[in-house]
């Protein structure tokens, strides 16, 4: 199985940079609501965001660089 380059616009796209520093943020994110002492809305939704931000960091990781 031989692997192609992406070209064009797709090449922009798929670059890992930008998209693991938004699965950080969303992992970030996560942590600080599920640190803060206000909103238990936050608090209950902490964990869902900070697995959706490790599996997308996760899925990120294979992208070209």
């Amino acid at each position: 199985m031989s692997r192609r380059k992406a070209s064009g616009t797709s090449a922009r796209f798929v670059k890992r940079g930008p998209w693991e520093a938004g699965a950080t943020a969303t992992i970030a994110a996560g942590v600080a609501m599920l640190l803060q002492p206000y909103s238990m809305g936050l608090f209950t939704y902490s964990f869902a965001v900070i697995v959706v931000g490790t599996v997308g960091f996760v899925i990120v990781s294979h992208f070209p660089e």
